[in-house]
């Protein structure tokens, strides 16, 4: 549900703003799309979030080297997740054909490897925030959506006009498959991988491993039902 969502409704905004917005810039065209972004993945890791709210296979990777989950789950979650992502978009191309790219993201010509180094640092910083958020004194996850939100609207923003600021290889993955051109998609699993398990290994050094209320707290809502 979240990775469809997420998918659909930037696939769908891209097309529509392309198709009816009257010929926007391409700057605010990058804040709008940010924005329907943020606001999505807010609302909707408020409403899944205490069953599963990382809708990023970097995300899953980074709670994997943590050992909150086994690799097997991973794996399941990696499989939902990009399968979702292109259902997302694949939905928005039957609506609205491949109006805006379905936004699909691109590196700058001949700056592949510039957006791997971007894309790691910028996934680096949203998983090293998750996990920083779900820690200690800050240990409530009622503040991880808002956060997350926040962070993707300010990056998704900067870096949008550079090679469209995925952090997410599912996000990257739905449009590409769409539009059946999977040719610089490796950037954005790549980058994004590597920045989660850098993010692991600096939140260890700072803060030592998770507890187990730190690790239900980072991938949903510290505050479980009662069984």
């Amino acid at each position: 549900i979240g990775m469809f969502g997420l998918t659909f409704v930037l696939s769908g905004g891209a097309a529509t703003l392309s198709t009816w917005g009257g010929g926007i810039p391409p700057f605010a065209n990058v804040v709008i799309l940010s924005l329907i972004s943020a606001l999505w993945l807010t609302a909707a890791i408020y409403f899944l979030g205490d069953i599963s709210a990382h809708f990023n296979p970097a995300m899953t990777l980074a709670f994997a080297l943590r050992g909150d989950m086994g690799w097997v789950m991973a794996g399941a979650y990696w499989v939902v997740q990009f399968a979702a992502a292109a259902a997302g978009s694949l939905t928005a191309l039957a609506f609205f054909g491949t109006a805006g790219n379905l936004a699909a993201t691109r590196p700058q010509p001949d700056a592949a490897w510039a957006a791997v180094g971007f894309e790691t640092i910028l996934t680096l910083g949203l998983v090293l925030m998750v996990l920083g958020i779900a820690n200690g004194p800050k240990l409530n996850g009622q503040f991880v959506p808002l956060a997350v939100g926040a962070y993707i609207l300010a990056f998704g923003t900067m870096g949008g006009l550079f090679d469209g600021a995925a952090m997410n290889p599912a996000r990257a993955f739905g449009p590409d498959v769409a539009l059946g051109d999977l040719s610089t998609w490796w950037v954005y699993l790549l980058g994004p991988c590597l920045g989660a398990i850098i993010a692991v290994g600096i939140a260890r050094l700072l803060r030592g491993p998770a507890t187990s209320q730190e690790a239900m707290a980072a991938m949903g809502n510290p505050n479980s039902r009662e069984s």
